[in-house]
């Protein structure tokens, strides 16, 4: 079991990520989804958001965005970055965020970008819960899920794209998008399943007549 907290590394490491992070687009980083992306400006949650690179470009199409970023170096440069966009910054995070939907808020559209590998076995049953009480009636979930090498000093878990899908159909996600990539970065072995989920029409257990 690693022990490491789940955004172990990042503080140290900000202004290097931050470059990294800002070195792709949004369209780059999620081309193989964009054609899901809501036809009309909604409520968008980026959790784990970084540096906000995606929050901005999809404030930039109109949507109202909350970014959570637990990260505060992140944070911080996040919103100086892109302090031209309207987007609200919180200090919040998966598995049980505090304070992501407590007045009632619904998400049309939720993003995890290289964050669900961070999560212990028994942490993504609760975060899959977590999203699935956030998303709005026909709202939609992007994840990124990183499988390879783990750098040194992180915490990361070899999940396996077939678990996610597993835990998301459980809880009336289905399956819109499943795909494998190589990673933009060039790095040794790193790879990537980008997934995508809508709520499901039928809710898991109920009566079909």
């Amino acid at each position: 079991m690693n022990h490491l907290a789940s955004n172990a590394g990042y503080g140290e490491a900000a202004d290097e990520l931050a470059v990294q992070y800002e070195g792709v687009t949004f369209e780059e980083v999620h081309r193989e989804v964009l054609h899901l992306l809501p036809g009309e400006p909604g409520a968008v949650l980026d959790i784990g958001a970084g540096t906000g690179r995606d929050a901005a470009a999809l404030a930039a199409l109109g949507h109202r965005v909350v970014a959570a970023e637990p990260t505060a170096e992140l944070r911080r440069i996040g919103q100086r970055l892109h302090a031209d966009r309207d987007i609200r910054w919180v200090d919040d995070a998966l598995p049980a965020p505090a304070s992501l939907g407590a007045g009632g808020e619904r998400f049309d559209l939720i993003l995890l970008t290289a964050v669900w590998m961070h999560l212990a076995e028994e942490e993504r049953p609760l975060a899959m819960d977590a999203l699935a009480g956030l998303l709005a009636p026909t709202g939609r979930v992007f994840i990124s899920l990183r499988h390879g090498p783990v750098p040194t000093g992180r915490r990361m878990f070899d999940v396996s794209a077939d678990e996610t899908v597993e835990l998301a159909r459980e809880r009336g996600l289905d399956v819109l998008h499943r795909t494998e990539r190589l990673d933009l970065h060039n790095r040794s072995g790193v790879r990537w399943s980008i997934l995508a989920f809508q709520r499901s029409r039928v809710r898991p257990n109920s009566v079909m007549v």
